[in-house]
């Protein structure tokens, strides 16, 4: 890929909602990513073009108000995927300690690998899909205590 090229794609996925791009060609790899305050909405059924809205997660009833359950829910509609790879253990398990910012799962949408990092510090303690599976947006993924 040519360096005006490269600089043009830069630039276009700076300017859209993408959060992430992954592009090879020969031995070249590239791989872009953004993070953004906004929630991307994508509907499986068309290619409309993404709008982008300011939206709280949802969180899970609280059973023991001391104890803070946080819930990290599907951005968009997508294909979660666990691990990095199919031959490779998954980014978290039950029992894991997180970090805020930490990639816990990847959504494939529109043939695009977006990053699920965690909004929350603390241990896994539900991871309620699997690998492989459709998810909706919104649909809970993971509990964090």
């Amino acid at each position: 890929m040519e360096f005006e090229n490269l600089i043009r794609l830069i630039e276009k996925v700076s300017q859209s909602e993408l959060t992430g791009l992954k592009y090879e060609e020969g031995s070249m790899k590239l791989h872009l990513t953004k993070k953004q305050g906004n929630i991307q909405i994508q509907q499986a059924e068309s290619l409309p073009i993404p709008s982008a809205v300011s939206q709280p997660k949802p969180e899970a009833a609280n059973a023991n108000p001391d104890q803070k359950k946080q819930i990290v829910a599907s951005p968009l509609v997508g294909t979660f995927y666990a691990a990095p790879a199919e031959d490779a253990k998954p980014f978290v398990s039950v029992g894991d300690t997180v970090k805020k910012g930490q990639t816990l799962a990847i959504i494939e949408a529109m043939k695009l690998m977006n990053e699920i990092e965690s909004d929350y510090d603390g241990i896994i303690t539900e991871i309620y899909v699997t690998n492989g599976q459709a998810v909706e947006y919104g649909q809970e993924l993971f509990q964090i205590d």
